[in-house]
């Protein structure tokens, strides 16, 4: 028995270092996923802001972000192009994302 304690440690470790890198994947695919629906929301806006879709840009933005399972939290519209920020709920924290989409300069 004299590696018991030594064995018991190890594995305590290694638990540990896949559970933080388990919580880093996640944040990771989160971040991925809001960065994801405000691209899509950005377009949705300014498609509408164009004339290219119907209904207002910042309500085709909300129901996208709806869609998407994420919060819109702030539409901008310049002209025809759309600024959106929006977040989701990551455990006890917010994970958030701003695009832009319109014409090219």
């Amino acid at each position: 028995m004299p590696g018991t304690a030594a064995t018991i440690g190890l594995i305590g470790a290694a638990a540990v270092l896949a559970l933080g890198l388990a919580s880093v994947a996640s944040a990771s695919v989160v971040g991925q996923r809001v960065a994801g629906a405000a691209d899509a929301a950005a377009l949705a806006a300014a498609d509408a802001a164009s004339g290219a879709t119907t209904g207002a840009p910042c309500d085709r933005a909300a129901e996208l972000a709806a869609v998407a399972g994420v919060t819109l939290d702030v539409c901008d519209l310049d002209g025809l192009v759309a600024t959106v920020t929006v977040s989701v709920r990551f455990g006890a924290l917010r994970a958030g994302a701003s695009a832009r989409a319109g014409p090219p300069p």
